[in-house]
């Protein structure tokens, strides 16, 4: 699809919305799942949860959710196998779940004996608050995934086996957050020894081959985007709110004429595939994502698409040169994550495109393998909605975490 039909579809969902938000009334019926919290919805489906704050080095106030064990009693053990989950781009810890009992990673993981530990990664609806900075304040969204690398994971680690009392624990990530891995890794090399082994899905670092039309398009006018946001003050990217709930039921319900914009918008993102789209879930979906972000963190990874390199921020050559001592952003030294890494990639996923994977397989030193979801229009949303994810991938995830 060419830019033009890309921005008409993307005009389209915002003239629906605005419709519906002007026709907003009391009488709209959320679905159940639609409007629960991510520990409210473990609860329904019979699962144990508990609620768990940590502060990193920087400040910021996380939250994680903890699925001890699974359905069954029988899964809690006495020596837990700790296993931490992190989500992509303006995603949440409710990705992991809203697929329900059966189907999504979160639940499945637990019922396979795992202590689940869902992370929420700074800037999201659940880790919006910082022990001094105001969210509502720029100061506040001055990161990227640069610093989810070097200061979340690292004290998400940290809190998961002191809570545990377990020296390892698996990394699962998705998008995003295999992309913090490869930034804790190379730049926090010492909590390489902390990973029983790294399960990356849909692996982000080189994205020089990346097909999405909206990051491609910021890889171009990202400095035009830079100044905008800053004169508009537009530091938080695409929040969760209530409206989202109530658009997803008008625009997304299987009786709603504009279901297939909802679809496409996905698709224009991820890569086509309705054939793994369980539509009927499609409000669900969009009241829980997206979560936020940063305005940096898209910046970001538009400058891995423009330089085609996998590196640190680029402030300009003036400020690298007192940030960084060098013209140019340092590159991350990939060879220093020593823990075990498994790359879970797919042909149709448009922003961790086979070719950049294979890149990243070149340069990881220690690798369980590199594993393609065997169905060619599996996409990047898949790895988590996916209504065959199970047997695509996450049988062979699991496989592969108990050799570990």
């Amino acid at each position: 699809m060419g830019a033009s039909a890309t921005h008409s579809v993307l005009l389209l969902l915002l003239l629906v919305a605005a419709a519906a938000a002007n026709q907003l009334g009391r009488t709209t019926q959320l679905q159940e799942d639609a409007v629960l919290t991510c520990p409210e919805l473990i609860t329904k489906y019979g699962y144990p949860v508990e609620t768990h704050e940590v502060i990193t080095d920087d400040g910021y106030i996380l939250t994680l959710f903890r699925i001890p064990y699974g359905r069954d009693s029988a899964t809690k053990t006495a020596n837990p196998k700790p296993a931490y989950v992190q989500h992509g781009l303006l995603s949440s810890s409710d990705d992991w779940i809203i697929a329900g009992p059966d189907k999504a990673f979160g639940y499945i993981l637990a019922d396979a004996g795992y202590d689940v530990w869902l992370g929420n990664a700074r800037g999201n609806k659940w880790s919006r608050r910082h022990v001094s900075l105001d969210p509502e304040k720029a100061a506040f969204w001055d990161f990227s995934w640069h610093e989810m690398g070097i200061y979340d994971l690292p004290a998400v680690i940290d809190y998961i086996l002191a809570t545990t009392g377990t020296k390892q624990l698996h990394y699962v990530g998705h998008s995003m957050g295999t992309t913090m891995f490869y930034v804790m890794g190379s730049e926090r090399p010492e909590y390489n020894a902390k990973i029983r082994g790294a399960f990356t899905m849909a692996p982000v670092a080189f994205q020089a081959n990346s097909k999405t039309p909206f990051i491609k398009t910021l890889s171009v006018a990202g400095k035009q985007l830079k100044v905008l946001s800053k004169l508009m003050g537009i530091n938080e990217f695409l929040p969760n709110t209530e409206l989202n709930a109530v658009m997803g039921e008008k625009l997304c319900r299987d009786t709603a004429p504009t279901q297939a914009v909802c679809s496409n918008v996905i698709f224009l993102v991820a890569g086509f595939d309705s054939e793994q789209l369980n539509t009927t879930m499609l409000p669900v979906l969009m009241a829980h994502f997206p979560s936020g972000a940063s305005t940096k963190n898209f910046l970001h990874y538009a400058q891995s698409i423009k330089s085609g390199k996998f590196r640190q921020y680029d402030y300009g050559s003036i400020k690298n040169l007192k940030k960084y001592g060098s013209l140019k952003p340092p590159a991350y030294n990939l060879n220093k994550i020593t823990a075990p890494v498994a790359l879970h990639y797919a042909d149709n996923d448009w922003l961790a495109v086979p070719k950049d994977v294979a890149k990243l397989h070149a340069k990881l030193p220690n690798l369980i393998g590199k594993f393609r979801v065997p169905f060619s229009k599996f996409n990047h949303m898949d790895f988590i909605i996916a209504i065959d994810a199970n047997e695509l991938l996450y049988d062979l995830v699991i496989r592969l975490m108990n050799r570990y």
